[in-house]
């Protein structure tokens, strides 16, 4: 019989509820393993033995009962802080919102995913924890920030993870890692006790294997049920310049075949202002990261030291002129969601980087793949509304592609039909490959 962590998070909690499989026996593997198997890869800096199986005695009926998940460090926890990936308790413990809806539904933390320093780079090699790394090759980046809940995930360390997304964090690391990774409407839970409350960009996201998994959690943590309906026939816009055309032609190619396969409605359709998203985002999120301790800045790697500066020095008159841009692209991806079913792009321009080197060539040039990331994802949080990466290939050199859907607000059940219907039509090639790291 195959390990319990082995199974997807549907196996694992259905087996529980109809008392196949003990929970007290998976929470130990879960341990077991976690400790056995995650040093090369950094996903999960900070087990919790002990408050975990205190969490399980009293854990709740519901449809996650007694399955284990991680939570990366932007959420408050009843006997943790959340640090942000620093050497400093920034928020104090507490029940976050989040956390307390997949509370409620059953679920137990057993660790802390590790994440991009202060949630503000696409890489994952700045972190308080140290350097988190690919399951599919740990001479490559697993993304960010929430790269250590798509290694952890993707590694069968645990079968899914609370993680969020304030430019592509969940997106960027799902496409890196090969593992579905869902970006829900903006406001759609609580945000006590979570980073995301200080900007108007972030929302929480979910990181699994595969589009049911995603589902079960999402419905836990919106606390309203997601029926699974057709996700065929459906209608795809695809706004080519510069989603498409200056992207790797090798990502851009899996993802158009993934399409064809789905035998989807595929136009090219127009976004109006799309050209300024990024100059609007960048615009904007840097007046929010606000101003930090002297001690807490000293600490920082350089490059997110930089970050913060440049918000701090940034003229106010930016704002204003970014939220204007904002409010034109909002207004122009209403428009064009009413006229398309979802927007489609590559969830990234490429494949994860080595860790050793993280610029990236594109039809365009060479670029930060950081400003490449942010240049697919933005859209998504300047709007405010959802989105799903979904493993769709492999590229030669055996990393993950990830194809992202962008719906209209509140649509996160949509987004899972298409994702089903993708894997449904690849014969869930991609989502059930396994990592090296994995064996």
């Amino acid at each position: 019989m195959s390990h319990p962590q082995d199974w997807t998070l549907r196996a694992q909690a259905e087996a529980l509820r109809k008392g196949e499989l003990s929970a007290v026996a998976l929470l130990e593997a879960t341990l077991e393993r976690l400790h056995a198997r995650d040093a090369p890869l950094n996903s999960t800096p900070v087990i919790f033995d002990e408050e975990s199986r205190d969490a399980l005695a009293h854990a709740p009926a519901g449809a996650l009962h007694g399955v284990p998940l991680t939570v990366k460090d932007m959420f408050a926890l009843p006997w943790r802080a959340a640090r942000n990936a620093t050497h400093f308790d920034l928020i104090p413990a507490s029940a976050s919102g989040p956390y307390r809806n997949l509370r409620d539904a059953g679920a137990i933390v057993v660790g802390v995913a590790n994440q991009h320093e202060l949630g503000i780079g696409s890489t994952g090699t700045a972190s308080a924890y140290g350097v988190m790394k690919n399951p599919w090759n740990l001479e490559h980046c697993a993304g960010g920030s929430s790269g250590g809940s798509a290694a952890g995930v993707a590694a069968r360390l645990v079968a899914g993870s609370l993680g969020s997304d304030s430019g592509g964090s969940t997106r960027i690391p799902a496409s890196y890692c090969g593992v579905v990774g869902l970006k829900v409407t903006y406001g759609a839970v609580p945000y006590d006790g979570y980073f995301g409350s200080s900007t108007t960009f972030s929302a929480p996201g979910l990181l699994a294997r595969d589009g049911g998994d995603t589902r079960v959690l999402a419905s836990a943590l919106l606390q309203r049920p997601l029926s699974a309906q057709s996700g065929s026939g459906l209608r795809i816009g695809v706004v080519r310049d510069p989603y498409w055309d200056d992207a790797d032609p090798e990502v851009a190619d899996a993802c158009e075949r993934a399409m064809r396969d789905a035998g989807w409605h595929v136009s090219t359709v127009h976004l109006e202002n799309a050209e300024l998203a990024s100059a609007a985002y960048l615009g904007r999120i840097v007046a929010e990261v606000g101003l930090l301790s002297n001690d807490l800045l000293a600490s920082l790697s350089p490059a997110s030291r930089a970050l913060v500066l440049a918000g701090m020095l940034s003229p106010a008159r930016f704002v204003p002129r970014a939220d204007r841009v904002r409010s034109a692209i909002r207004g122009a991806l209403a428009r064009l969601l009413q006229a398309v079913d979802f927007i489609a792009l590559p969830s990234t321009p490429t494949c994860a980087p080595p860790l050793n080197d993280t610029w990236v060539t594109l039809p365009s040039g060479r670029i930060s793949v950081d400003v490449a990331n942010v240049r697919q994802s933005c859209l998504v949080n300047l709007t405010g509304v959802p989105s799903i990466s979904v493993p769709v290939g492999l590229s030669r050199s055996g990393l993950p592609i990830g194809l992202q859907l962008i719906a209209p607000w509140g649509n996160e059940s949509r987004l899972l039909d298409a994702a089903e219907h993708l894997e449904r039509s690849s014969d869930r090639q991609y989502v059930d490959l396994v990592p090296s790291a994995a064996s």
